[in-house]
């Protein structure tokens, strides 16, 4: 258990007071993994590497005590020096009627790979939203832009019937595409995304290539960048905490009596955008869809009338939280849009507890941790994370914060 040291956090907070340094090594480019031995049947000891959602480290944030835990404990109570807590440890510190908000948005692989008329240039396009089912017209992101005008057509396949028409530009990089396929729109779905991608952020494609493999994601992306309980489509990067959750892990949370509210939030880019404002109150958020039904409200609000912990998991289901919750405190039914952007200081009305990662500094994900776990435990936290040499970004560690 490690105690805090001051922090100095302010009324108002700025963009530089969340700037520290990540060394490159700890950027997770892929998913958490251990060794396995195998015995053969021949006698001989074969080492692989398998991949485990849930066997990646957890730090532990206590808000009341301001302390941290990183290690295990003996019989005694006292941290075993060198083991770890593990995400599958989270439901030790849960009980029966404790509630879990998670995040089942569904990610589509949103990046595809064209070449431009003509030229045969190499561009990559990465579909934001679904603008018009009818017309088959998406908002998206081309790169390089400077090479893509109104008019221009992309081709991206080798038999040329996925062609897509620039008809109109939206920001430096967005443009908006009309796909000239002919056919129902639920099968040009299906023929676009069997064409895309795992749609992993560009710090992992482009570290995978600085060390030089392939920075196309892998068919081990597609499942790996998913949530076991994805239901709706319609995010473009993943709700990342809800990776670390395996079947397994689901099973047991059951079997303790952990309970589980399903919440929607299509997940946009806004949260790798740049911050160009040091006054964090003039940073506005890009909205996102959300959805919370009637079951999801029942659940957590049962939870709330009996005194059970409710816990955000992800930065994502604190902002769907805070934007559905109600003055008494409820979860309330919710189908629009939200671009609330959790900073600190903020009074949370809902959630007591929350899951996160680590997450890059300067991010608005690692400004709402803070804003929950509050500023100067936080830092500390991210301190000791290098430190010890927690990964840090979507395929990172987890850290759980407590109210206690």
């Amino acid at each position: 258990m490690v105690a805090i040291k001051e922090y100095k956090a302010k009324k108002d907070m700025k963009l530089s007071q969340f700037k520290f340094n990540l060394p490159e090594e700890l950027i997770a480019l892929y998913p958490h993994s251990s060794e396995r031995v195998f015995k053969r049947p021949n006698g001989t000891m074969e080492t692989f590497s398998v991949t485990r959602r849930d066997e990646c480290r957890l730090m532990v944030l206590h808000k009341q005590s301001q302390t941290i835990d990183l290690f295990k404990k003996d019989a005694d109570g006292n941290p075993i020096e060198g083991e770890y807590i593990d995400f599958r440890n989270v439901i030790d510190y849960f009980d029966d009627g404790d509630t879990f908000v998670l995040n089942d948005s569904k990610v589509f692989p949103a990046r595809l790979y064209g070449t431009k008329e003509k030229t045969d240039a190499r561009i990559e396009v990465f579909l934001l939203r679904e603008l018009n089912r009818d017309m088959h017209l998406w908002d998206v992101l081309v790169e390089p832009a400077r090479k893509i005008r109104i008019g221009n057509k992309l081709f991206f396949d080798d038999s040329g019937s996925m062609v897509a028409e620039v008809i109109d530009n939206t920001t430096s990089r967005g443009r908006t595409l009309r796909f000239l396929y002919d056919c129902p729109n639920e099968e040009f779905r299906q023929d676009l995304f069997a064409l895309g991608e795992a749609p992993l952020p560009h710090y992992i494609i482009d570290g995978r290539a600085a060390k030089g493999e392939s920075p196309r994601a892998t068919e081990e992306d597609t499942e790996n960048f998913q949530s076991v309980f994805a239901q709706h489509e319609g995010s473009v990067t993943a709700p990342v905490t809800g990776l670390h959750f395996s079947r397994e892990l689901m099973k047991r949370m059951e079997i303790k009596g952990i309970r589980t509210a399903f919440v929607t939030l299509h997940c946009g880019l806004s949260t790798f955008h740049d911050i160009e404002v040091e006054d964090l109150s003039k940073h506005k958020m890009d909205s996102e869809q959300m959805i919370v039904n009637s079951e999801a409200c029942e659940i957590v609000n049962e939870a709330v009338r009996n005194r059970h912990h409710v816990c955000a998991v992800g930065t994502s289901m604190l902002k769907a939280c805070e934007t559905a919750v109600g003055t008494d405190g409820m979860l309330k039914e919710y189908n629009g849009w939200t671009n609330k952007f959790i900073f600190p200081p903020y009074d949370f009305g809902l959630a007591d507890t929350m899951i996160a990662n680590f997450y890059h500094p300067m991010s608005t994900l690692l400004m709402a941790t803070a804003a929950f776990g509050g500023y100067d435990l936080v830092m500390q936290a991210y301190d000791l994370a290098v430190e010890h040499g927690y990964k840090f970004g979507c395929y990172g560690d987890a850290m759980l914060i407590l109210n206690d």
